[in-house]
């Protein structure tokens, strides 16, 4: 899967599913490195920038298709927004109408963690219908997880199929 980075024009005034890598060592529920939180700040910074509203969608540990509380990404999203100096909001589901209405409401400048994708068997199969449904909210596509796109999962290969693609 071969993508340019985009440009400003490319995200200026969309909504943006940016893939992350948030799949952190946790102990206690409290994050313990936070080096792949930071590794996206750049990317985001110049979504943000650009005038985007931004999703982040990420994975975190393995559970097997099944909702796992230790596993869920609102433990990572109050680290996520410490560290980018931005409002985070957390939405307990990642695809569906709870991420439509979600995105619609997020205030500008703010950015919305989406539940762990893995919470969906779907997602490590590549799913056509789940990536159709992960897209479905948003206009534009940014790959940031260069650390797990050599998987060909939903939301790093199947998603490239329904929205314009880009590398962060």
């Amino acid at each position: 899967m071969k993508m340019r980075s985009f440009r400003k024009e490319d995200v200026k005034g969309k909504k943006v599913l940016l893939r992350v890598d948030f799949n952190v060592p946790l102990k206690d529920g409290k994050v313990t490195d936070t080096t792949r939180i930071e590794a996206h700040m750049k990317t985001l910074e110049a979504l943000l920038g650009s005038g985007a509203k931004v999703a982040l969608a990420s994975h975190l540990g393995r559970p097997k298709g099944k909702r796992v509380p230790e596993m869920s990404l609102s433990l990572v999203a109050p680290e996520a927004e410490k560290l980018y100096g931005v409002p985070v909001v957390f939405c307990d589901e990642c695809v569906g109408p709870k991420v439509k209405e979600a995105m619609a409401s997020l205030p500008k400048g703010s950015v919305l963690v989406l539940e762990n994708l893995r919470f969906h068997a779907e997602e490590q199969e590549n799913d056509r219908t789940f990536a159709e449904n992960l897209a479905a909210p948003f206009d534009v596509f940014v790959m940031d997880a260069f650390s797990a796109s050599h998987r060909a999962d939903a939301s790093t290969n199947g998603i490239t199929e329904f929205l314009p693609s880009f590398s962060g």
